[in-house]
């Protein structure tokens, strides 16, 4: 089936196929947010992105063959209320950015630094500090050597624009650093991952750059 990126809370994970990686994508919880399962087609080995709510629902898409990994893409509360209990049933490492550990109430076993690169088996990520949403959110990107590029957000980058901040230098930073490390880097084709509601591409995103910055949000 052709994967879509369109979930909802309750229902059915949608699964993207890639040659090396399948990404598995599942809404939890009242806010909507996305988990995202990882898993190298060479080796099984699994990662989560975000255990975000209803740690029933993310352990039953994990499967019986756990995870080795858990990144956490940013702070906020929405995004780690399953991380404890997903965590303490699988013994993942935790990962997130450095300059948002002290905020999530898991310990972070590996804390994060903007290019660092964190391994799925034979597959690895790329990680990018966005620093406007929070302080130390990071996406992580997979440059994938059989297409385009694939890139998990977070609430950094939704369609339709960035992620929220609360102040003009907190979104002058985050648009700076996503057309630094995103736009700037990766081409069109690129698909976009969010921490909530439907996927997107930079090519969908980029016409809309110079009217994202001219209206502050």
């Amino acid at each position: 089936m052709t994967y879509s990126g369109a979930v909802k809370v309750g229902g059915p994970a949608d699964v993207h196929e890639l040659t090396d990686l399948m990404i598995s994508k599942v809404a939890v919880g009242p806010m909507d947010n996305n988990s995202y399962l990882l898993r190298c087609r060479a080796t099984g080995e699994q990662l989560l992105i975000d255990a975000a709510a209803e740690a029933d629902t993310l352990l039953r898409l994990i499967g019986d063959d756990s995870i080795a990994s858990v990144v956490t893409t940013h702070r906020h509360g929405d995004h780690w209320q399953a991380l404890a209990e997903v965590v303490a049933a699988t013994g993942a490492r935790t990962y997130a950015g450095r300059y948002d550990t002290e905020g999530i109430p898991v310990p972070t076993d590996v804390p994060v630094e903007d290019g660092d690169g964190i391994a799925v088996g034979r597959v690895r990520l790329t990680a990018r500090h966005l620093v406007g949403h929070t302080p130390g959110s990071i996406a992580l990107v997979y440059d994938d050597p059989h297409g385009p590029p694939h890139v998990f957000t977070g609430d950094c980058l939704f369609p339709g624009g960035p992620g929220r901040t609360t102040n003009p230098e907190e979104f002058d930073s985050l648009m700076s650093g996503l057309e630094a490390k995103v736009f700037g880097v990766l081409p069109d084709e690129t698909w976009i991952y969010p921490g909530h509601g439907n996927d997107t591409t930079l090519g969908a995103e980029r016409p809309h750059l110079a009217e994202w910055r001219a209206r502050g949000w």
